[in-house]
């Protein structure tokens, strides 16, 4: 029988779970589960916010697959995490939190610091409990472990600073089981859903992110039906490479030829989507749903068939099933609205015709010149929607942005993340000028964990995507202004490398170079600030808010910026 401190159980567990990394900040009532930690195989990572570190740590789970962990101390220390945790709760992001807490004698006496960390985080995690008796250490630690693996979530252990020096004889050893179970729809369901695509018309497929690793079967299944594919944002690395039945994806952020894909199928098949604005789905087809999670069945749209399944095993099961389309006039016509669409796009991504430096060429840069393997964030809002429409995928690049929580801020610490858990890789955040400057002090951490990050700075001087809504909705823009240093500037004082771009005929040479450094990098390119994002359909709504914003900002004597909009978007 061995005698353990409750912090060396606590790291033990997490080791054993297969966690390589645990992002925070030390404090007073974390010290003795950081001293187990300095002498443990977790290699811990030092930030400057706790927020950076919990989306960090989100960020190397949901691409890596693995476990990951987070602590922080008492009372701010660990709340500050929220957002980020948050963010991986949402993106299935397997997570265990270990917030340290003040001694249980001062608990429920508004103690300085308190925080009754079990209400606040019980919204955002699949496990949520706090250690109260020593002797349950490693058993709390196994379970929230098991839970953040099995249920793929946040677990948060709260420990109390007294709890975690507490010295325990353990006799019950507990270990952290991850079973992979196999999901596959029932035979008769099976056959009822090969029944309706066999004598379906016009049959389209819509992949969510539930499509990872079905890459062949779905190229398969498009060929068998005649069938063209559109997919969510989330499934655009393992569906849109190699994939001649490609139709891009739909929704606010997509593109018109998946737009149009959906829009007018007669029957649609979704896998692993559970893309959640209902005005995007065709309104009279009948829908096949498949899904692992029964929770997600109709729960965005009506559908006619709906069926329980991981999507690979349920698409080797379906196959033999069907019978070959010989019909191949719907994906034909879906096709010519492809090539449109793709035309659009390449000339979004040349330079234009004017000086103006267009965000849409500048992403295409990136693109051409990243490496075969990089790995991307974007920030929330039209850095997003350039990474999504203008950065390819090739079956070995992996993308990342806030598509499910949808906060600012997000993309330099995850790419922080994904640095420390791929040190061989290019990682390259997108980062909004607004989302930079939110969480810039984490800046540091590239430079204290030498982190080989690179960072392009689309800097339009707004809060761009929200001056968009104003403008879209009618409204004048309010509050949207930023005043930016410059940022090349303050990298460099940091240690980065860092150039600012406001030249369209510096650009491209810029790119090279930023990307071509060994270090840590940032380019701060200065881009058209009127650049609109597109919608893949233009609602009548949408553009009568436009002329209202046009007459509102004229009547204010904002005609320079009705102008500006005008011409900058005229002259690409």
């Amino acid at each position: 029988m061995t005698t353990k401190k409750v912090a060396e159980i606590i790291v033990e567990v997490l080791e054993e779970a297969g966690v390589k990394h645990c992002y925070g900040i030390v404090g007073d009532t974390l010290n003795y589960v950081t001293d187990a930690l300095s002498r443990s195989t977790i290699e811990w990572v030092h930030v400057r916010h706790e927020e950076a570190a919990a989306f960090a740590a989100g960020a190397e789970s949901y691409i890596s697959g693995r476990l990951t962990a987070c602590a922080g101390s008492c009372g701010p220390g660990s709340l500050h995490f929220i957002n980020g945790i948050f963010e991986a709760q949402r993106n299935k992001a397997p997570m265990v939190l270990i917030a340290s807490q003040i001694v249980t004698e001062q608990i429920g006496f508004e103690f300085p610091q308190e925080v009754n960390f079990s209400s606040v985080y019980q919204s955002c995690s699949v496990f949520c409990e706090t250690i109260i008796n020593p002797a349950s250490a490693r058993r709390i630690m196994t379970q929230a472990c098991q839970a953040a693996l099995n249920k793929r979530g946040v677990a948060i252990v709260v420990v109390p600073a007294d709890i975690s020096q507490a010295v325990i004889k353990e006799e019950l050893h507990y270990s952290v089981h991850h079973p992979n179970p196999v999901l596959l729809p029932a035979a008769n369901e099976l056959q009822e859903i090969a029944d309706l695509l066999n004598q379906g018309k016009k049959i389209g497929i819509y992949a969510g992110a539930g499509c990872e690793g079905a890459h062949d079967l779905l190229i398969s299944l498009a060929k068998t039906l005649n069938a063209p594919i559109a997919h969510t944002s989330r499934a655009k690395n393992f569906v849109e490479y190699d994939n001649p039945f490609n139709m891009g994806m739909t929704g606010m952020l997509g593109v018109k030829s998946g737009f149009n894909m959906m829009n007018s199928c007669e029957t649609l098949l979704l896998l692993g989507a559970d893309f959640a604005w209902s005005q995007f789905y065709p309104a009279n087809a009948k829908i096949i749903q498949v899904d692992r999670d029964g929770c997600h069945l109709g729960r965005r749209h009506p559908v006619d068939i709906a069926v329980v399944g991981d999507i690979v095993p349920t698409l080797s099961a379906l196959l033999p099933l069907l019978k070959q389309n010989t019909d191949d006039k719907f994906l034909q016509e879906c096709l010519k609205h492809r090539q449109s669409t793709l035309e659009i796009l390449q000339k979004e991504e040349s330079a234009g015709k004017g000086p103006l430096i267009h965000p849409q060429h500048l992403v295409h840069l990136i693109d051409k010149y990243a490496d075969e393997d990089a790995l991307f964030t974007a920030d929330g809002g039209s850095a997003m929607v350039w990474l999504l429409r203008h950065v390819h995928s090739n079956g070995k690049r992996r993308t990342l942005t806030s598509l499910l929580h949808g906060t600012m801020a997000n993309a330099m610490p995850q790419a922080l993340g994904l640095q420390k858990a791929y040190p061989g890789r290019q990682v390259i955040s997108l980062s909004g000028d607004g989302g930079l400057s939110m969480l810039m002090g984490d800046l540091l951490t590239a430079i204290q964990e030498k982190l080989p990050i690179k960072i392009v700075v689309i800097n339009n001087g707004s809060l761009n995507f929200v001056e968009l809504e104003q403008k879209t909705d009618g409204l004048l823009n309010n509050y949207t202004d930023l005043q930016n240093p410059n940022f090349a500037k303050v990298a460099e004082a940091i240690g980065f490398y860092g150039q600012q771009v406001t030249q369209l005929s510096e650009l491209e040479s810029a790119v090279q170079a930023f990307l071509a450094h060994t270090g840590p990098a940032l380019l701060d390119v200065h881009t058209n600030p009127m650049e609109l994002v597109m919608p893949p359909t233009i609602e009548i709504g949408q553009a009568a808010g436009m002329v209202l914003y046009a007459a509102k900002a004229t009547l204010h004597g904002r005609i320079k910026d009705v102008e500006e909009l005008v011409v900058n978007n005229l002259f690409k």
